[in-house]
């Protein structure tokens, strides 16, 4: 009897709830033609309370997952290890799947360099707009760069708790208040709200008088709301994120490793901008 044929592991995707927004798809498929992979990658919507019956559906075929919204803590749970941004935020973006899943964080990575990018290096004081994971991922980026001190504003104050947590663990003070709430100037203000969201003009405009630099994690629609209503200080797209984290992501499915450089990286950069 003939041995069965190896599983190729080529299948990919990224999930989500909404995900028709995705570009993810496209970054992909431009990375793994330059690279020569055979992979496929889809995108498939997938609530939160939906999350456990897809992965039970996975076969041997499938190499890994990308997570967005609302599925990085389910993600977390789901993984049997975690690199140390998943540690510290509670959330994973990436699943290399397997007998033992694992779990990483790439968007605080993708925030890092997107700042960078965008000529910020450091900052001394930030302010974070939202508490979910995105943003528990983007105190751990300015954390990375400098930052001793963020301000937490949220619709629900009471949900930005866990930030403070983290904040001790990252010697950075954190504060929380409301938006509409007066704000201490900051170097950089980093927006983690999800797409479409729009605050009263009035909020907005004070927000913007004392906010430094806008980055703003959504990019589709583009300009966001607060980001058309920024006036005249520096304004960075969540795309420049979205193709970072992306870039981790790849070389954690090529080869487990969100540090270690695919082969002709810079051509597959060059090719994943242009696929933006």
């Amino acid at each position: 009897m003939a041995a069965a044929e190896p599983v190729t592991r080529s299948r990919l995707a990224v999930w989500g709830d909404p995900i028709a927004h995705s570009r993810s798809p496209q970054l992909h498929a431009a990375a793994y033609a330059v690279l020569g992979f055979d992979w496929t990658y889809e995108r498939r919507q997938v609530p939160a309370d939906g999350f456990s019956a897809a992965m039970g559906e996975l076969d041997a075929s499938w190499r890994g997952l990308s997570l967005t919204m609302p599925l990085k803590e389910p993600a977390f749970r789901a993984a049997s290890t975690h690199d140390r941004h998943a540690e510290l935020t509670g959330a994973v973006n990436t699943l290399l799947l397997g007998p033992r899943p694992a779990g990483f964080n790439t968007d605080v990575g993708g925030i890092v360099d997107a700042l960078s990018e965008g000529g910020i290096e450091t900052v001394e004081r930030v302010r974070i707009l939202g508490a979910g994971a995105t943003a528990a991922s983007a105190l751990v980026a300015a954390a990375e760069i400098g930052a001793d001190r963020a301000m937490v504003a949220a619709r629900r104050p009471e949900r930005a708790a866990v930030l403070v947590g983290l904040g001790d663990r990252l010697g950075v003070g954190v504060d929380v208040a409301p938006f509409d709430a007066p704000h201490p100037p900051v170097d950089l203000t980093i927006a983690t709200l999800p797409s479409g969201s729009a605050l009263p003009p009035a909020t907005a405009a004070q927000l913007a008088a004392t906010g430094g630099a806008l980055f703003d994690a959504a990019y589709a629609p583009w300009p966001s709301a607060l980001a058309a209503s920024w006036g005249h200080a520096p304004v960075i797209s969540g795309l420049g994120m979205l193709l970072h984290q992306a870039v981790r992501q790849i070389r954690i499915f090529a080869h487990g490793d969100p540090g270690a450089a695919l082969p002709q990286e810079e051509r597959v950069l060059s090719a994943m901008r242009d696929a933006l």
